[in-house]
């Protein structure tokens, strides 16, 4: 693409692609300029669309990176050059962040993350979910069930290549189980407050340990249906993560803080359900890349796949059924 290696070569930056955005990595800062996809579950096809994300993915991820969220940028295209924060003739837009060292990564500090640096991140996400915005419509069964129908659907051509069939019926079993014991719970949460638009994608890769403090970046903006639901499902996609890892203790840690700072009295019983669909959607995710004619490394995703559906199998045993 012309503006992108353009802006490359004048910024002297490092491009990284995802499916759905390029991002230029400079010295202090990042720009992410938004691809023009759509995929369905993400649309950002026009340029009103795009601009619009950007603006809705800085003001989301300001609720726990208000720091490192500095705007939306516009690129212009002038006298047969592409320029960055120029408004003259405004072709594009990005989202400008300050640039995140790799090395305070949750992900990067594994083996010198403490018990006590994991209850400080469970005190910001519980802080966090008691302020952000009840949105009580994604607490319905139907619509969480409409999630675990989709992943199902989606992963049997899989069957037999990243989760045995075994498995793949046992969580199918467990998670209709649960729905049909537990139905009142879920109307009960809806009443508690227990639905909120949370950050939706609260990774190892997304929590940074910064001098200025816990940083949660990269939040979904474009699809309320991931982002908002139950604080169980937001916060536990971190320990999850920790599990599989091998960190049971900081995994633990965390838990155990958030519970006892929620006062969350279904905690124990939704904490499993949850963790189960977590593993089972990484499991899909990796399972999708076997379909990517241009993804180099099919066998390490499978390999990947396989431990994530494992592990989701494990969760379902915990299920309460």
């Amino acid at each position: 693409m012309e503006m992108l290696n353009t802006l490359a070569k004048e910024l002297n930056a490092k491009v990284v692609q995802t499916h759905a955005s390029w991002v230029l990595i400079l010295e202090d800062v990042v720009y992410k300029i938004k691809k023009p996809v759509n995929f369905g579950f993400l649309d950002y096809s026009t340029l009103e669309k795009r601009r619009e994300n950007c603006e809705k993915e800085v003001l989301l991820n300001k609720r726990l990176c208000e720091n490192i969220y500095l705007g939306v940028v516009p690129i212009s295209y002038v006298f047969g050059s592409f320029r960055i924060e120029d408004e003259s003739n405004v072709v594009e837009y990005a989202v400008k962040m300050k640039r995140i060292p790799q090395e305070r990564l949750l992900l990067n500090m594994l083996d010198n993350v403490s018990e006590e640096d994991m209850k400080r991140i469970a005190r910001r996400i519980a802080i966090f979910h008691s302020m952000a915005e009840r949105k009580d419509e994604f607490g319905k069964l139907e619509v969480i069930k409409y999630n675990t129908d989709e992943n199902f659907e989606q992963t049997q051509k899989y069957v037999g290549i990243t989760i045995d069939e075994a498995d793949y019926r046992f969580i199918k079993e467990k998670t209709e189980a649960f729905y049909k014991k537990y139905t009142h719970l879920f109307e009960k949460r809806i009443k508690d407050g227990k639905i909120r638009d949370g950050h939706g994608d609260i990774r190892l890769e997304h929590v940074a340990l910064l001098e200025e403090g816990i940083c949660v970046f990269d939040c979904i903006e474009f699809n309320e249906r991931f982002r908002c639901g139950d604080v169980i499902n937001d916060m536990c996609f971190l320990s999850m993560e920790l599990d599989f890892y091998g960190r049971k203790n900081l995994s633990l840690a965390y838990e155990e803080e958030y519970k006892r700072l929620s006062m969350d009295e279904e905690f124990d019983i939704f904490l499993p359900f949850f963790k189960c669909y977590r593993a089972y959607v990484r499991g899909k995710v990796n399972s999708f890349l076997l379909d990517d004619p241009y993804y180099p490394s099919k066998e390490s995703a499978t390999v990947l796949a396989k431990k994530l559906f494992k592990l989701s199998t494990f969760y379902a045993q915990l299920i309460p059924t």
